[in-house]
Order: structure tokens, then sequence, then C-alpha cells
């Protein structure tokens, strides 16, 4: 088994401050890129493919799932990396992820080392969606070693391409946020392991995957607060909108006296989120 039996899939929304690194490291540790183009406005398409990466263009931003779907179901090979484009893989992270499922042969979801700008090592403590270590406190414990956990990041991640077929793949009633904790979820409700592999390091730039633009952090905490009342509703949780409705509605109007934007955007976009949630409205 080798980086050959591996599509990289890199899903991109005016991505070309973050690309032309991302899709090096690919190349470098010889795992071929597919990049699925969110409708971008600026030269990721021309970066991708001077690069020499398959494109997909969507003619709309369809968002992180559907587009991810379409780069899963165009690749050929057994198994899929799916990798924000703002992810820098290290030399031999595509082989050690690739070995660790030849080992692991009733696992389908394999997790690299996230380590962040700040050389912190990325590792999600919880999640709302986890039947098991749920962690209440959500204190971070990084293994030691190579680890089973319910959950993960979809920063970076692994997985059998008949597996996530199979399961329907990312929630394409998703636009962006939790499509990752859903995957996690049915993974291992589906009775495959998700394993941790630490040797397989990926650099994530966080936040960088898209350029900056007035309105995207109202739009991003809108996703958000959406999201986080789909998934509860899916799986029976209690629903927080009202909550995070009222709570970000008043932080919304206190956050307007300081005449800060981004602090404004934050809260309002939490707060119409979780209202567009309780009417019923989609993400898209």
């Amino acid at each position: 088994m080798s980086p050959h039996d591996v599509t990289a899939i890199v899903v991109t929304f005016d991505s070309a401050h973050a690309l032309p690194e991302c899709l090096g490291a690919l190349a470098a540790d010889g795992a071929p890129a597919l990049v699925v183009d969110n409708a971008s406005t600026d030269d990721t398409v021309a970066i991708a493919q001077g690069q020499g990466a398959r494109v997909v263009r969507n003619d709309r931003n369809l968002g992180y799932g559907r587009a991810n779907n379409i780069g899963v179901r165009a690749a050929g090979t057994a198994f899929v990396l799916v990798v924000n484009p703002d992810c820098v893989v290290d030399r031999g992270a595509v082989v050690a992820l690739v070995d660790a499922a030849r080992r692991y042969p009733d696992a389908a979801f394999f997790a690299p080392q996230i380590v962040e700008p700040s050389g912190r090592v990325f590792y999600q403590p919880r999640s709302l969606l986890a039947t098991s270590l749920t962690n209440p406190g959500g204190k971070l414990v990084v293994p030691e070693g190579e680890a089973c956990a319910p959950f993960f990041s979809g920063a970076c991640f692994l997985i059998r391409r008949d597996v996530f077929l199979e399961l329907g793949g990312f929630d394409e009633n998703i636009f962006l946020f939790y499509e990752d904790d859903d995957l996690c979820r049915r993974v291992a409700d589906s009775g495959s392991a998700l394993i941790y592999v630490p040797q397989a390091v990926v650099r994530h730039g966080r936040g960088r995957s898209s350029g900056e633009r007035p309105g995207r952090i109202f739009t991003s905490r809108w996703h958000q607060a959406w999201s986080r009342a789909y998934v509860s509703r899916k799986y029976g949780l209690p629903n927080p909108a009202p909550g995070m409705a009222a709570v970000n509605g008043l932080k919304a109007v206190a956050a307007s006296l300081t005449f800060r934007r981004s602090l404004i955007e934050r809260y309002a976009g939490s707060a119409a989120g979780a209202w567009a949630a309780m009417r019923g409205r989609k993400a898209f």
C-alpha cells in the first residue's frame, strides 16, 4: 500500500494565499490532489491547475461537505485524504496514514497529529455528538501514541473511500461546521474504528482556508450556530437554538456600543443563525 492508493481532496474558496504550500507538500509526499473549487473569485483555480492538480469547478459555493462529496465521488482510489487548503502535510505523513490503515483493517478513519502555528498540538477535547469518552470538562489530553477515539477534527484525515460513500459522505444539509462531528459519529455507529496516528504530522494554518472579506465573521458564526442546532436535532439532543439566540442577541447589542465590527458580527451572526434554525430555515 502506498500514497498512490490515495487522492487528496482539497476544497477551496478564495484560497490562493494558502494553496501553493498545501499542494506543494502533497506533491512532495506523493499524493495526487483533486481540488474542488467553490466559485473562487481569486487565482485559486489557476494556481491549482499550475501545480498539476485536477480541478472541479463549482458554479457557486456549495459548502464544505457537498464539495468534498463531489471530490470523493470523482476519486478512483481506495483512500481519500480530506485536506483543508491551509494544511501542510509533513513528508511521510500520507505514508504513515496509509500504513496505519493496513495495520488496522477494522478502522475506517485515520487522523494525523495536527500542529498549529504556535506549535500546539490540536486534539479535539470533546464533541457534542460523542457517545463515549464524552469528556464533559473538555480537558485536553493528547495521546502519546496511536489511539482509538470517537471523534477527530475534519481539517485533515484519511478515510476508506468505500466506507465514506456507503455512509453517504458528509451530510449535505450542512453548509459549514459540525459536518466532521457528524461524519465521525456515523463512522463510529457503523462499527468502524477511528484511529489517531501521531507519526503523521500535518501543520494547520487554522482559519486561513479563505481570504478575509467583510461579513465573513458574521457568515461563519451564522453557520456555526445553525449547524449546532441542526445536528442537535438530528441526534435527539436538547435544542440549543433558543438559548444561543437570546444570549448572543444581548451580546450583539452590547457589542454595538463598542463599534467593533468583528465583535458585532460575531454575536449577531450567532444570534441570527440560531434564530434561523428555530424558524426552520435551511443552511443553503
